[in-house]
């Protein structure tokens, strides 16, 4: 299995009336072609912003150094007109609340097509036809007339869906899932998951998947990266991270999870203080 994306010594600097601040802080991964690596941590831990230099989707004033290589080709300081050409195609991402990442004036099927289009320069009669084998590859029902429908004609799991079936159109080699299943009940959250799971191992998609829940991350990612305050503090194989964890917010996070004998759950901030 060869590595799709290297992430090395990653680091993301803000300005602040108080000096630059270093969000991210020498964080290094990497993801091979057919594999899911989870990102797990504490909100405001870096997971996202991560993310966000992967896609080169930082906001205006961030500094980074490092190096991010996809495919060998180097990310970090391209020109927004290069990383453009590259985001939709080589790379795609799924984000936490569909509803907001969704144009509500537009119907699903013209933003999935707007993608396609914008990738591929197929006519607007292929891109149509493109988007209803994309919804119906993530299983929406009926999407010959569901293509459409506008956003708020769809539940929150199908919203997702459409979203998967935006990120995937165009066969990226890389797929960044960025908290997808937070805002859903916990049975359509499963069904997203399998869903990730099997077009992951259909199309051979890299995933990068980012969350909080250790419960998602054990059922879904080959390899963990476990970050606190920006920093990386554990990384490894999902199996040796869960079953034998190195670092004590490892073991914290862990020993969080709600168990049903109703032990009692000590607060993180309070044990690593």
């Amino acid at each position: 299995m060869s590595d799709l994306l290297v992430v090395e010594d990653l680091t993301i600097t803000f300005p602040t009336t108080r000096g630059p601040v270093d969000v991210v802080k020498d964080v290094s991964f990497t993801v091979g072609s057919d594999e899911t690596v989870g990102i797990v941590g504490e909100s405001g831990s870096g997971k996202s912003m991560t993310s966000l230099a992967i896609m080169g989707l930082l906001p205006r004033g961030a500094v980074t150094r490092g190096s991010i290589r996809l495919d060998g080709t180097e990310l970090l300081g391209r020109a927004d007109k290069d990383m453009r050409r590259i985001r939709g195609d080589r790379v795609s991402m799924v984000f936490q609340d569909p509803l907001s990442s969704l144009n509500p004036y537009y119907t699903v099927g013209l933003q999935i097509e707007e993608v396609y289009r914008a990738h591929r320069g197929r006519s607007r009669k292929a891109a149509r036809k493109v988007a209803i084998e994309a919804l119906e590859q993530v299983g929406l029902p009926d999407p010959e007339r569901r293509v459409d429908y506008f956003p708020h004609q769809f539940s929150g799991g199908q919203r997702q869906r459409v979203m998967i079936a935006m990120a995937l159109v165009c066969s990226p080699a890389l797929l960044i899932a960025d908290e997808p299943t937070t805002a859903l009940d916990v049975t359509v959250q499963a069904q997203i998951l399998r869903l990730l799971a099997d077009l992951r191992r259909r199309s051979g998609t890299g995933m990068v998947f980012i969350t909080h829940d250790l419960a998602v991350i054990s059922s879904i990612a080959t390899r963990v990266l476990v970050m606190r305050r920006g920093e990386q503090v554990e990384y490894g194989t999902a199996e040796q991270v869960f079953a034998e964890p190195r670092d004590a917010y490892t073991r914290m996070l862990l020993e969080s999870v709600p168990r049903i004998d109703d032990s009692p759950i000590d607060p993180i901030d309070e044990v690593m203080s």
